[in-house]
C-alpha cells in the first residue's frame, strides 16, 4: 500500500490555539479570545495564509498583511510567525507507527501544505523524515489542498494509483478531497484511533 502523511496536527504538533494564549496572553487571556485570534491570524489558512502556504507571498509582506488587518503589532506577528516552527514538535505516537509501517515495506509518501521556510527547517531538523520514499510542500508546488490539482500533482510525484493510495489527514475536508480524487482516506484524531485504523485495514 501507498500511505501519504499529511505533517499539521498528524506527524507534527500542531494546536495553535494552545501556541497563541501562550505567546500572545495579553491578546488571548481565555479560550474565546484565544479561538478568535487563531481565526484573525490564520484565517482558516486561507487569505494571506494560504498565500503562504501556496508560496506566493514572502514572510516579510506576509507579517505587513497580518498586523494591518488584525490589532497585532508587527512584531508581535513576527513573533508568532519564528515561533511556528519549533511548535512543529514530532508527535511521539505517529512517528512510532511511521517507523512500523515502514518496515512493514509500505511505500511512505507525504502531502502537506506547509510554507516554504517553515518545510526547510522540518527537513534539516528531524532524520526520520528519510524513511518517505517522495513527498509535496504545497509552497514548492505552489498548490495546496483541498485542491484537485495538488492531489493529481502528488499522485505523479509519488507514481501511485489512487486506488492502492491512503491518505491521512486531520482534517475532513482534505480526506473528502482525497476521496473525489480516487484516493482512499484515513481521518486522523489521534495516534491510537490511527493504530486501530491501520490495523483493521491489516497495514500493521
Amino acid at each position: 500500500m501507498n500511505i501519504v502523511f499529511d505533517f499539521g496536527g498528524v506527524l507534527f504538533h500542531w494546536q495553535p490555539h494552545e501556541f497563541i494564549a501562550r505567546l500572545l496572553p495579553q491578546h488571548a487571556p481565555d479560550a474565546p479570545a484565544a479561538h478568535a485570534l487563531v481565526g484573525e491570524f490564520f484565517q482558516g489558512y486561507r487569505g494571506d495564509w494560504g498565500e503562504f502556504d501556496r508560496g506566493t507571498v514572502e514572510p516579510g509582506p506576509l507579517a505587513e498583511r497580518i498586523a494591518r488587518r488584525t490589532r497585532l503589532t508587527l512584531a508581535e506577528v513576527r513573533q508568532v510567525m519564528d515561533a511556528v516552527p519549533g511548535e512543529l514538535q514530532p508527535i511521539p505516537g505517529t512517528v512510532a507507527l511511521l517507523r512500523r509501517l515502514h518496515a512493514r515495506g509500505h511505500a511512505l509518501h507525504f502531502l502537506s501544505n506547509m510554507p516554504a521556510p517553515y518545510a526547510d527547517h522540518l527537513e534539516a531538523t528531524h532524520d526520520f523524515l528519510s524513511l518517505f520514499r517522495s513527498g509535496v510542500f504545497s509552497a514548492r508546488v505552489q498548490l495546496i489542498k483541498p485542491e484537485a490539482a495538488i492531489f493529481a500533482h502528488a499522485q505523479r510525484v509519488f507514481g501511485v494509483e489512487g486506488a492502492d493510495t491512503l491518505f491521512i489527514d486531520d482534517l475532513e475536508h482534505n480526506i473528502e478531497a482525497a476521496h473525489q480524487a480516487g484516493w482512499q482516506g484515513l481521518h486522523f484524531q489521534d495516534p491510537a484511533q490511527c493504530e486501530l485504523e491501520l490495523n483493521r485495514r491489516g497495514l500493521l
